[in-house]
């Protein structure tokens, strides 16, 4: 099947350059891998209060909205879409279960994941007591020992949510300088229940039915100890999703999208949005922003 554009990805910066490519009558195909739409949305559990226009309890509500106002839209979405094969030079997409499709343009809005540790037990602890958000899961950690391994807004900021239920918090950063803002560090140093281990990192998540303690490593002084915990939440940063382009894009040296101010990438034809392609500001504001920038070049360059 051949679109004008197909769009990857079904967060806030593709939901965008959906919406304005339909504007712009232009005949669009929204793939995307998960289960429903909403990227990155679907795991924001705090409230939104900084995206202009709108305030929300959180990113799932934001989401909401967004879906809602596209619903009468003509545009093609297909979920569960995930690719097996792409073809930047042709403009061609093959999905998993075998459906093809082309286009004289493609929009790139896969956005990020979150780091992983990759170390000893994280993936046989995934569900069964490394936690997703401290928002999400304070009931969870009522009365336990968690620890919280990063040093930005996010790991500091989450260290004080879950200190309000957890007996106990400790946070894991492998220096002694943070990224996390001033005010969220100095909030963690004043409070009881958090414990600062900087110049640290884990080895190995240590238990059996579930979660008992974190094997850690004093970077400094080489010494191996454990940390009983019952809780884990991991906050060292995200990485692009960009792995399924295999090198037939221009990547920086973290693995983001290179676009001009436009949106567009060193291959014609090819552009990139949201936080895939904006390492410096990965906000909503900017994934819809760059949404619609992508979409006006696009429907430039096909008509002018």
């Amino acid at each position: 099947m051949k679109f004008d554009v197909i769009i990857i990805g079904g967060g806030a910066a593709g939901l965008s350059a959906a919406l304005w490519c339909d504007e712009l009558r232009l005949k669009t195909l929204l793939l995307e891998a998960g289960a429903e739409l909403g990227g990155q949305l679907l795991r924001v559990y705090n409230p939104i209060t900084n995206h202009l226009g709108i305030e929300t309890a959180n990113g799932r509500a934001l989401r909401d909205i967004f879906v809602k106002q596209i619903e009468k839209r003509k545009f093609e979405i297909r979920l569960h879409s995930e690719i097996s094969q792409i073809d930047l030079k042709n403009k061609s997409v093959r999905l998993k279960g075998g459906e093809s499709f082309s286009a004289e343009t493609i929009i790139i809005a896969t956005g990020v994941r979150r780091r992983k540790l990759n170390v000893e037990g994280e993936e046989k602890f995934s569900d069964k007591g490394i936690i997703e958000s401290g928002k999400r899961d304070a009931n969870f950690v009522e009365g336990k020992n968690v620890c919280v391994i990063g040093g930005g807004d996010a790991a500091f900021e989450n260290a004080l949510i879950l200190a309000a239920t957890a007996a106990t918090v400790t946070l894991i950063h492998r220096q002694t300088n943070f990224r996390a803002r001033a005010e969220f560090v100095e909030q963690v140093r004043k409070s009881l229940k958090i414990k600062i281990k900087a110049d640290s990192i884990v080895q190995k998540i240590i238990g059996n039915e579930k979660i008992e303690a974190v094997e850690l490593e004093n970077l400094k002084t080489g010494e191996i100890y454990k940390k009983n915990v019952e809780a884990i939440l991991v906050r060292i940063g995200v990485e692009p999703n960009t792995d399924f382009l295999s090198g037939q894009l221009k990547l920086n040296k973290q693995g983001y999208i290179e676009t001009n101010q436009n949106c567009e990438t060193n291959v014609k034809g090819i552009s990139a949005i949201g936080d895939v392609a904006n390492p410096t500001a990965p906000t909503v504001s900017s994934a819809v922003g760059m949404g619609a920038t992508a979409a006006k070049a696009v429907f430039a360059r096909l008509n002018f």
